[in-house]
């Protein structure tokens, strides 16, 4: 029996045999759901750019891209890695199966197709599907509350994408794992979203707070790991969002943590917020220039505030940025 859900799902088959799409469309088609077949591998990419593509069926050999390429296509971008893609092939040897795991395959079918295998397999990783699809809506709504609060004062607009991408370039620098980066991506982007409670008068307050006010402030962190642990995917992430502005002498907030007992991915965001916050305006002062931004930072990591370290790692990779924009800049005026 179909499911009714099927027709709303749409899976894309990549074969080159004719015959073998028409009898895949044919039992596909026939449980509910909706099919494109298309006949080689970048004509396989089109259709999941230009379309919405919940399961890929790649036949392995094709013509120009096989599926293997195809594969590590999709499962390169960001945009396409979490489609579910069976690799279809007729070959049987331990080795193809194995590169195809490496490519990103999901699963695999061996040829001739049996049916109820083919609609059990499809129907499981659509069912993950919905899985994942249900977690990138939840995060969304996260990244779309924290850019919500960003929005309430224009002078730390971009800030959080900011951090986002200069946490996880000092990431890369620093060698650490995809996933560490990703981590360090969704924290940069959620960092303060625990400021949702934090009542306006005080979050957009242009001179000093009072005990009474930072008592308050204070507590963002804290709420902002709590908003965020119901996801699994913000495990690693959370030590950074509760984190953030500990400080290494132990005089930071929330629990007064000291030196490397501060966690790794705090230490780089908040030695990228500081820098993000000293380069760009605020009400009391205009950007600083990057000479003296990293003059104070250097002698706050001498009050023993900061990962001396990171930051040194920082402006390099800042210095680095500044000389490759200046050739480009000079390679076109020339």
């Amino acid at each position: 029996m179909a499911d009714s859900g099927n027709s709303k799902r749409t899976i894309l088959v990549a074969d080159d045999e004719i015959a073998n799409c028409d009898l895949l469309e044919g039992l596909l088609g026939g449980a509910g759901y909706d099919v494109v077949c298309v006949q080689d591998g970048l004509s396989a990419l089109r259709a999941v750019r230009e379309s919405r593509i919940d399961l890929v069926l790649l036949d392995v050999m094709m013509p120009g891209k096989t599926g293997f390429s195809a594969c590590v296509s999709l499962k390169s971008q960001p945009e396409t890695r979490l489609i579910p893609v069976v690799m279809v092939t007729g070959l049987t040897g331990t080795d193809d199966r194995v590169h195809g795991a490496m490519c990103g395959a999901d699963d695999f079918l061996s040829k001739p197709v049996n049916k109820q295998e083919l609609l059990a397999r499809v129907q499981s990783l659509l069912r993950i599907k919905e899985f994942t699809d249900e977690l990138e809506n939840s995060e969304n709504v996260l990244f779309s509350l924290a850019l919500t609060i960003e929005a309430k004062d224009h002078y730390t607009e971009g800030h959080c994408d900011r951090l986002a991408r200069y946490s996880v370039a000092l990431g890369e620098r620093l060698k650490l794992s995809e996933e560490m980066k990703e981590a360090l991506r969704r924290a940069g982007i959620v960092h303060d979203i625990g400021k949702v409670t934090v009542p306006e008068h005080i979050l957009l307050k242009p001179g000093p707070l009072t005990d009474e006010e930072w008592a308050v402030m204070k507590q963002h962190p804290v709420v902002g790991e709590r908003i965020c642990s119901p996801l699994k995917s913000f495990r690693m992430a959370l030590p950074g969002i509760r984190h953030h502005h500990e400080k290494r002498d132990g005089s930071g907030y929330p629990d007064g943590l000291k030196g490397d007992d501060i966690p790794l991915i705090a230490r780089i965001l908040q030695t990228v917020d500081v820098y993000d916050a000293l380069t760009t305006d605020r009400p009391y002062r205009k950007a600083l220039p990057h000479e003296k931004v990293f003059s104070i930072m250097r002698e706050e990591v001498r009050r023993g505030w900061w990962d001396g370290s990171l930051l040194d790692e920082l402006e390099s990779l800042i210095r680095e940025s500044a000389r490759h924009l200046a050739g480009v800049g000079a390679n076109h005026e020339a």
